[in-house]
């Protein structure tokens, strides 16, 4: 039961939403901008009206096993960490596109909230919000930023070793995600208005 359900949080998380919806719209969010299959580019090219699904579809592949493992299940140990980072993973590497997924932010939205409820995603949103209109930091840098406050909070608040699994796996997957991105400086470049 539990190997069965790694695999399909894994498979659920693999699903390309960002591609298949823009496909729909007529666009495909691999062709703009980094080439990232995800929600920003599919927003970017079709708007909000396909960003929004994008985007709720996949917070929920990672939000789903987590909730269900850990807040129904009530799963804990290796299983709880695997079911959880398995969406991420498989977001990062999915098979429907070679390989070649998503950076997974969303998706790791969406585990954080299936296993620590509003206190996760209310830490990292918090932290990308100060990253990106306060101090202005590359996309990149704001995720490091918004994993280190997550980081301190599990610290602080005496989370099980789980959670510092999850988070170190989620960090990698990030990471791995938005490497081209972090050799860059720190702060976005102040463009001049028009």
């Amino acid at each position: 039961m539990t190997l069965l359900w790694i695999l399909l949080a894994f498979l659920l998380g693999s699903l390309p939403f960002a591609v298949w919806l823009g496909r729909l719209a007529g666009v495909d969010p691999r062709t703009v901008g980094d080439g990232n299959p995800g929600t920003f580019n599919v927003w970017k090219l079709a708007g909000w009206q396909v960003g929004v699904p994008v985007l709720v579809l996949d917070f929920s592949k990672g939000m789903v096993p987590a909730m269900l493992a850990r807040q129904i299940w009530n799963w804990s140990g290796w299983a709880l960490v695997a079911v959880i980072a398995a969406p991420v993973l498989g977001h990062a590497f999915s098979p429907f596109l070679r390989g070649r997924g998503g950076k997974g932010l969303a998706t790791a939205f969406g585990v954080w909230t299936g296993l620590t409820l509003a206190e996760g995603p209310l830490i990292l949103g918090a932290a990308l919000t100060v990253g990106t209109l306060g101090l202005r930091l590359r996309d990149s840098w704001v995720v490091v930023l918004g994993l280190l406050a997550l980081l301190a909070d599990l610290l602080v608040r005496g989370w099980p070793w789980e959670a510092f699994a999850v988070w170190g796996i989620t960090a990698l997957l990030l990471a791995w995600g938005y490497r081209r991105n972090l050799y860059l400086p720190l702060r976005r470049e102040n463009r001049p208005h028009a």
